[in-house]
């Protein structure tokens, strides 16, 4: 019975896990159908040369047929070997083509999954019990048993439809002339193997959307599961902090790194401190690089000093920037009018080093 207590859809990790394993989606129908679909077609656009072959070994037969008591073992070998070898050239490129179709197909399904725990050999797997009770006591066997009755059924009344209705026109195929007969024959089998491909394929798509029903039911989590996942997946708490703590000193240094580039720091005056720049020509609005509260702020001062950059007490307008700015981005559309007095006081002080200088 299924796990009433799995709802959950099966998480990237889980589908990842389940795919190491060998564990994926796949129609064995849509295969088959996909192969055999192919080997039809296939058959069909040759079926003028498999013709030739054909004519030419019964031809070849049809000389020994008038004395076949004659026939030495050598010859019988020979027309074994004739017989083989027609059979190759008319069928061998129809079944490889079939192969690798039914490869490629699997290959596409599995999404060219190559699964070592598979291909191990594996002792339980050759329990003959076991076996036993996967082939006849599963639901899945139940009803790929269903289905190969069905499929059975419906080819062989197909069949035995076609050969009654040649059964009445026998007489005439008599005497009719070979090539003639052989062609009528033809058209009767393919339309009866064209009914057999439809109605093979609506199996196989039906197949195909219950497998995939199936198999994401297998997959289904609990609640329990979803949450130890994550768990796992994030770690120890205190691994967290030590991690956010990490990217905490990373995104502190770079930011402390970008002071020196700074127009202006607005302080408050050892409370808060921000640090702005302003390109004219190339920034829409001033940029934020650097904000920082008490002994953040103190160190945004101090390198701002080193690198002699303008600063400006406001303790109003730091509080706020440093309350509504983000790192790297431009000032909030509020702050533009009180910025900009900022930036024509730096402007000003710039001009007058300049002519000083």
């Amino acid at each position: 019975m299924a796990d009433t207590n799995k709802t959950e859809k099966a998480t990237t990790k889980k589908r990842g896990d389940e795919r190491k394993k060998g564990n994926v989606f796949k129609s064995r129908d849509a295969v088959s159908v996909a192969s055999l679909l192919l080997g039809f077609v296939l058959i069909a656009l040759t079926s003028g040369h498999i013709y030739r072959q054909v004519r030419e070994l019964y031809l070849y037969i049809m000389e020994f047929a008038g004395d076949a008591e004659a026939i030495t073992i050598t010859q019988a070998g020979v027309l074994a070997m004739r017989v083989a070898l027609t059979t190759a050239v008319s069928v061998a490129p129809v079944l490889l083509a079939m192969f690798l179709t039914a490869v490629f197909a699997n290959a596409v399904q599995t999404k060219f999954l190559l699964a070592w725990p598979l291909i191990k050999p594996k002792f339980s797997r050759m329990n003959p019990i076991s076996g036993m009770k996967r082939m006849f006591f599963s639901l899945n066997a139940l009803i790929e048993l269903a289905k190969s009755i069905v499929k059975i059924a419906v080819v062989f009344f197909l069949v035995y439809g076609t050969i009654r209705g040649l059964m009445g026109v026998a007489p005439d195929l008599l005497s009719t002339r070979l090539d003639e007969g052989l062609l009528f024959m033809r058209d009767e089998i393919m339309d009866m193997v064209y009914i057999v491909c439809l109605i093979f394929a609506a199996v196989a798509i039906l197949d195909f959307f219950y497998q995939r029903y199936e198999y994401e039911k297998k997959l289904r989590m609990s609640k329990q599961e979803v949450k130890d996942e994550y768990k796992q997946t994030e770690g120890d708490p205190m691994i967290k902090g030590k991690r956010r703590e990490k990217q905490r000193e990373i995104s502190m240094s770079r930011m402390m790194q970008q002071i020196p580039q700074a127009d202006v720091v607005v302080r408050n005056p050892n409370h808060f401190a921000v640090a702005l720049r302003y390109d004219i020509d190339k920034d829409p609005a001033p940029i934020v690089l650097a904000t920082g509260r008490d002994y953040v702020a103190l160190r945004i001062v101090s390198i701002a000093e080193r690198h002699g950059i303008l600063m400006t007490e406001n303790p109003s307008l730091a509080r706020s920037l440093y309350g509504a700015a983000e790192v790297g981005g431009y000032i909030p559309a509020a702050f533009y009018h009180a910025v900009a007095e900022v930036m024509a006081w730096v402007y000003e002080r710039q001009k007058r080093d300049v002519r000083e200088g």
